[in-house]
């Protein structure tokens, strides 16, 4: 099998463990777009029965992860670039709107920001630690605390729907070339200077360059 990871701690029903293992494996991109395994394999690191692994890659394809191909077993589904595109395009937009949000309410702004510039430091310690998969998933976390400033409720759950793949879209752009994160972290705190000064158009800009640069090159 051509990935490391360890089972988790036995905990919980069996189809649930099995859910969550390979889930953790395909957003952390050990288990890539395209790459068919078996149940097999699943049910050889967790030491259970095939039973509960098919249950598992069944709740996966419903939410188009896997696709399951009778007698072989499952493919991940890759993020496609069109997909990747909508994306992208849909996060621009909602962030934009958040921080427009968020400056027309300057009492919200202090907090903010520092908020923000936590979220920074976690995603500084990741890469410090060069933990690629840690540091994804902070990235999505600091974006989602852009789009938590902007206090709307309905692109805030809307935003959240996005967050798996984010981190798959994160992983495949920065897993290959872990020496862009220390680039990923400049961006972040240009973002954040942009907010602090209350400058909406240099926010967007640099918005653009950072998914741009990340994603698009």
């Amino acid at each position: 099998m051509p990935y490391p990871t360890s089972p988790e701690p036995d905990a919980g029903p069996a189809a649930d463990r099995a859910y969550d293992l390979t889930k953790k494996l395909v957003l952390s991109g050990e288990l890539p777009g395209g790459h068919l395994f078996s149940e097999g394999e699943i049910a050889g690191l967790l030491g259970v029965s095939r039973t509960p692994v098919r249950e598992a890659f069944l709740r996966l394809q419903a939410e188009e992860l896997l696709r399951l191909i009778p007698k072989r077993g499952a493919v991940v589904v890759p993020v496609s670039p069109e997909e990747a595109e909508d994306v992208l395009d849909a996060r621009e937009a909602i962030e934009i709107a958040a921080v427009r949000r968020l400056l027309h309410s300057p009492d919200l702004l202090p907090a903010a920001v520092a908020d923000l510039q936590a979220a920074l430091r976690i995603q500084q310690a990741h890469a410090d630690a060069g933990d690629v998969h840690a540091f994804a998933e902070a990235d999505e976390d600091f974006h989602g605390r852009i789009v938590a400033a902007g206090r709307n409720c309905l692109t805030i759950r809307f935003y959240a729907t996005l967050a798996e793949r984010q981190q798959r879209m994160s992983m495949r752009a920065l897993g290959p070339v872990p020496e862009r994160l220390p680039g990923v972290l400049r961006e972040h705190a240009e973002l954040i200077a942009t907010i602090e000064n209350g400058d909406e158009q240099g926010f967007g800009t640099a918005l653009r360059a950072h998914l741009d640069g990340i994603h698009r090159s």
